[in-house]
């Protein structure tokens, strides 16, 4: 139990024995550092209810307090606010209770929770991961990891977008400019399928060109160029299940899918399902004919059904174009349902989407709301900023794409190179080292992305990622792998022990760390409830600069009480464990040295 959840019913309780009145709501901040406390009550709420002036209000609560409640020592009332000292028995039983506890800050799923199902990655298959990929993995498992530390049942998915013009594009490419080329040790099937996306846009460029050379407007020219019209046509083949079209599509789908289960393993993230639009995309047709039913859809004298939303604010949007072909907003109702019947536990889902698709997901959650789908009010589009690097902007169609595996690598390298400059690895083997540089390089990534707020857009600057200082991945692995430094030299048993009063007197730097740990169960639970992994990583970095500054201020081994450097050890532990628990949260791996 907190120190919040402890004090909240006492205070309550001093409220209604000393002034009879009840209380439902207790206002607590950190207490400053020029006055004397751990936690401090506002007072300045309760004058609503309480005829009293703030520092008589104060006064007495906090005589009650100490008089009443034994984790109370001491109190003293500024202006508004009532400071409350905790005594030193509160913190070590806190400790005891937490140190041996392999799952702190964890809860586990109740039987009758309903489960969340987190959508993220979704790529096309017509070229490799990029960065915006990147962002979008890192905080769709993130975000999937820390909903199930928070108590409840979770299910990973995407779905792929393999089907369409552009997945033509590449196929027609690969048929006229391939000569049966194959994926090989130096070019994966995903790098393979996008190097033909971009021969097939400078193909039809160059034909575009041509056709304005020899008097066409551009318009006319981007609408008569003859690969363009090849490619719809097999757009046509591919809906009409011509075989060799099909068995060409599936051929090169397969050497995405290999490619792309190379950059996850890479990555670390994982799925629990998949689902592919060449599945799905006649799901929800069926819905649109029950929607018009019910009076929710509305037809239009040339056969295109909608669904008029002004009246929440918004426009009318299409779901069934006047051909009877369905538009991406009838694929997700359709894919929205399909998942629920196929994970019937599920009550709610996350679509990890960047920020342009904002409107689409407003009017998605909306309609799946007026079909009367009682889920519907558990689904969250979790929106993210657009990631830059300092050298502009990507284009996948121009092949100036920042690819996944090559910024991955080149962040292992960046590792590498700063590591070296620092050259504490002599004793390392080449393997040991190279595992060590790919997790810092990783770690480094993950990191800068993931404690910014996913809704800001990201400035990535790899160089600054992997600093070794400051509010950075390598940063806090550094301090992991310190501490672990220190328990291999603490040469003696320490499991099994309880600390109390009368053998440890705590300094207020530990004071302090155990406070920041027990902060970290709250923490998961609003990283949760916010679907922000900023909150753990940063988090996170609070818990490593408390811990530095108890490191510099405190002897851990060179203590000459057992018991006093035995308790610093094991609190040095219980940090080491809460980095690895929370960094664990953000996909991050730490290391044993550094």
């Amino acid at each position: 139990m907190s120190l919040i959840q402890t004090l909240t019913p006492e205070i309550q309780k001093a409220i209604q024995v000393v002034f009879d009145t009840t209380i439902e709501k207790i206002e607590f901040q950190a207490t400053r550092r020029e006055f004397e406390g751990d936690i401090t009550m506002v007072l300045f709420p309760l004058l609503k209810q309480i005829k009293s002036n703030p520092v008589e209000l104060g006064n007495k609560i906090g005589t009650y307090l100490v008089e009443n409640v034994e984790e109370v020592k001491a109190f003293n009332v500024v202006s508004g606010f009532l400071n409350i000292v905790i005594s030193d028995a509160y913190y070590l039983n806190f400790f005891n209770a937490i140190k041996e506890d392999k799952n702190f800050g964890f809860v586990s799923p109740k039987e009758d929770e309903k489960a969340v199902m987190v959508e993220y990655s979704s790529p096309n298959t017509n070229k490799p991961l990029h960065l915006g990929h990147v962002r979008n993995n890192l905080l769709g498992y993130s975000v999937a990891e820390i909903i199930k530390a928070s108590g409840k049942k979770v299910y990973k998915t995407q779905i792929i977008n393999d089907r369409g013009i552009h997945i033509c594009k590449s196929m027609l490419a690969w048929e006229k400019f391939g000569n049966g080329e194959t994926p090989s040790k130096d070019l994966k099937g995903d790098k393979l399928v996008g190097k033909y996306y971009v021969a097939f846009d400078k193909e039809y460029k160059n034909q575009i060109n041509e056709l304005i050379a020899q008097g066409k407007t551009e318009e006319e020219a981007k609408k008569q160029a003859p690969i363009i019209l090849e490619a719809q046509q097999m757009l046509l083949d591919w809906e009409a299940g011509k075989p060799e079209v099909i068995s060409l599509w599936k051929k090169m789908n397969q050497w995405v899918y290999d490619g792309f289960a190379s950059t996850y393993k890479n990555m670390g993230v994982d799925f629990d399902s998949y689902y592919y639009e060449s599945n799905t995309y006649l799901l929800g047709k069926d819905v649109v004919q029950i929607g018009l039913e019910k009076g929710i859809f509305e037809k239009d004298p040339d056969g295109s059904v909608w669904i008029d939303l002004t009246d929440e604010g918004l426009d009318r949007k299409i779901v069934l174009r006047s051909d009877g072909t369905a538009v991406y907003m009838t694929q997700d109702i359709g894919t929205a349902i399909q998942r629920v019947k196929d994970f019937p536990d599920v009550g709610g889902m996350v679509y990890t989407v960047g920020n342009e698709q904002d409107y689409h997901f407003k009017v998605l959650f909306l309609i799946l709301k007026k079909l009367g789908f009682d889920w519907s009010k558990n689904l969250f589009h979790l929106s993210y900023g657009m990631v830059d690097l300092p050298s502009g902007k990507m284009k996948s169609r121009e092949g100036t794409v920042v690819d996944a595996d090559d910024l991955m690598n080149e962040m292992t390298e960046t590792a590498k190179t700063i590591s070296e400059e620092l050259g504490k690895l002599d004793d390392y083997s080449d393997e040991e080292k190279a595992k060590l540089y790919n997790t810092i390089g990783l770690g480094a990534l993950k990191y800068y992305i993931l404690k910014v707020d996913p809704k800001k857009r990201i400035l990535f600057n790899p160089e600054e990622s992997v600093d070794f200082q400051g509010n950075t991945g390598p940063f806090i692995q550094y301090t992991y792998a310190r501490i672990q430094s220190i328990i291999r030299k603490a040469n003696f048993e320490f499991n099994d022990v309880t600390f109390s009063t009368s053998e440890v007197n705590l300094h207020e730097k530990e004071k302090e760390l155990i406070k920041q740990l027990e902060l970290y169960p709250e923490v998961i639970q609003n990283a949760a409830q916010n679907h922000s992994p900023a909150l753990i990583a940063n988090y996170t970095y609070d818990l490593v600069k408390e811990y530095n500054s108890f490191y510099q201020m405190v002897p851990i081994l060179g203590s000459d009480n057992l018991t006093e450097k035995t308790f610093r050890v094991q609190l040095s532990q219980k940090v080491a464990d809460t980095i690895a628990s929370a960094f664990g949260l953000l996909g991050i791996s730490v290391p044993e040295r550094m």
